[in-house]
């Protein structure tokens, strides 16, 4: 059966579509079209705008507690029903219904978070800064938002943004990926359920010309965007020329250097965990391992054993990782393992035999992959794949495996395996990029700290969530104020504090 995934806006459902035009959503672990979905453009955000830019005016009035009230709310219904979202989540992207879950529940932190909103917004007073003069901040909302969120976390990513927007009292548009974008509507409505006033989270489906409506928009004050690096530019520049604040999280490729004192069972488990988890779908996944000789080729013999007890397949079988979200996708992720053994890599663990499979088969499927003796000259190692490939760098020292990670344009996170204090605490000072593990794969930091790469992982020097997501939809505003007569008659000079 064929669904239509419709628009959000004001509180209603709504097909707008630009020159009639729906896209195909596919169930990735069978290859059947399962929903169509309306293409947005200009109209369809234009709409969703007015209504946010509508709604945004009475909800930054609506007092802190009452916001907070429906916060908690939204998060019970969400956490009661996470089962419903896993299975939304596995049947469009394709992850395994574990996975799915843990996305939820990852989200479910940041809005947490954002119940205690009360507090994250508290400004500062000073009293008598001059004679019967007081000066306090205050922290107001900036309007219209918009998130634009990708197809690899259809529901947390969507969740580190609009839950901290809308405590702080703005509105949001959100412009999910078409791919998998039953998950961002059904957010928005289980929110309006708890209480949230119509307008105040809209969501609009759609490709370029949707994203370039909401970058372009007059009311729209600032846009969040989780995506490809290429596309994180072209948003930080096209919207910040627009007079937009602007924060564009972007690509990644994230090595996990192992020492030679490390634990290799564990090393072994955490680069196959976190290489292969999501079918590699991950901007936090692990798609380097930097192995510091002479400990190579037992590290290989682990990983590789490892993969072979993986299954691959439906995501709702209890399988170990599903498929890729579309077919396109699967190709072009399959035609780097062809580049990679044309460039000299060793190709130790080929996954596109797909015999096995537990899945139909017309399912997008490709299964984990592993390369040892790759250098950064390759394709395989310079660009970000975003699949089930795992990658093996030898280097012969720590020193040159950390030149080799600070030398890579990317910096969104990076690990190190190693029993040793002394290098662990020399790693996370020297180290180019903003999250760091230490015997963890993928730091991925809980809701009260921030998330956010460097180099070329992040345009914008504001990370999502946490401390930097509350003060990215608020601008500050300082208030001096004086109640007494004032003394004297008129003077033009500056005002002085005495």
């Amino acid at each position: 059966m064929t669904i239509t995934i419709e628009h959000w806006i004001d509180g209603k459902g709504a097909t707008d579509a630009e020159d009639g035009r729906f896209g195909d959503v596919f169930d990735p672990a069978t290859g059947e079209v399962t929903g169509r979905v309306p293409l947005g453009g200009t109209g369809a955000v234009d709409r969703a705008v007015d209504a946010a830019r509508t709604a945004a005016d009475g909800w930054r009035r609506t007092s802190l507690a009452k916001r907070a009230q429906i916060l908690f709310a939204f998060r019970e219904i969400v956490a009661a029903r996470r089962d419903e979202l896993a299975v939304i989540i596995t049947a469009q992207h394709g992850k395994v219904l574990d996975d799915a879950a843990g996305e939820v529940a990852r989200g479910l932190e940041v809005v947490e978070l954002a119940c205690g909103v009360p507090q994250l917004l508290k400004g500062e007073f000073t009293e008598g800064a001059s004679t019967d003069v007081d000066v306090h901040s205050i922290r107001q909302p900036v309007g219209v938002v918009g998130v634009i969120s990708p197809f690899n976390f259809p529901a947390m990513v969507p969740m580190w943004f609009f839950p901290i927007a809308i405590a702080a009292g703005n509105a949001v548009v959100l412009k999910p990926s078409e791919k998998d974008p039953s998950a961002s509507v059904w957010l928005a409505q289980r929110f309006e359920e708890a209480g949230l006033p119509p307008g105040v989270l809209n969501v609009v489906h759609g490709g370029k010309s949707a994203v370039d409506a909401l970058l372009d928009h007059r009311d729209v004050d600032a846009i969040s965007f989780v995506g490809s690096t290429p596309i994180a530019r072209y948003v930080y520049e096209r919207g910040t020329q627009a007079g937009k604040r602007v924060q564009a999280l972007a690509g990644a490729k994230n090595h996990m250097m192992v020492l030679p004192d490390a634990d290799l069972d564990g090393a072994a488990d955490a680069a196959v965990n976190a290489g292969f988890g999501s079918a590699g779908e991950r901007c936090m996944s692990i798609s380097v391992v930097v192995a510091v000789e002479p400990i190579a080729d037992e590290l290989i013999s682990r990983i590789r054993d490892r993969m072979g007890s993986l299954r691959t397949g439906d995501g709702r079988r209890g399988c170990d990782m599903g498929p890729l979200v579309t077919a396109e996708h699967r190709e072009r992720v399959a035609s780097y393992l062809d580049a990679g053994v044309a460039s000299g890599a060793q190709l130790v663990v080929d996954g596109r035999d797909v015999a096995d499979v537990d899945g139909e088969p017309d399912g997008f499927w490709l299964k984990p992959s592993l390369f040892d003796r790759v250098d950064a000259s390759m394709s395989i190692y310079t660009d970000e794949i975003f699949g089930p490939v795992l990658s093996v760098v030898r280097v012969d020292s720590y020193e040159q495996g950390l030149q080799l990670i600070n030398d890579n344009p990317y910096g969104n996170g990076t690990a190190i395996f190693t029993n040793d204090g002394r290098a662990a605490r020399a790693f996370q000072y020297d180290v180019q990029a903003g999250m760091v593990g230490i015997n963890v794969p993928i730091p991925v930091p809980i809701g009260a700290y921030s998330f956010g790469g460097w180099k070329n992982s992040l345009f914008g020097d504001t990370h999502a969530y946490g401390p930097h997501g509350v003060h990215f939809y608020t601008r500050g505003k300082v208030v001096t104020s004086r109640w007494q007569a004032p003394a004297g008659g008129v003077d033009l000079g500056f005002p002085g504090n005495s």
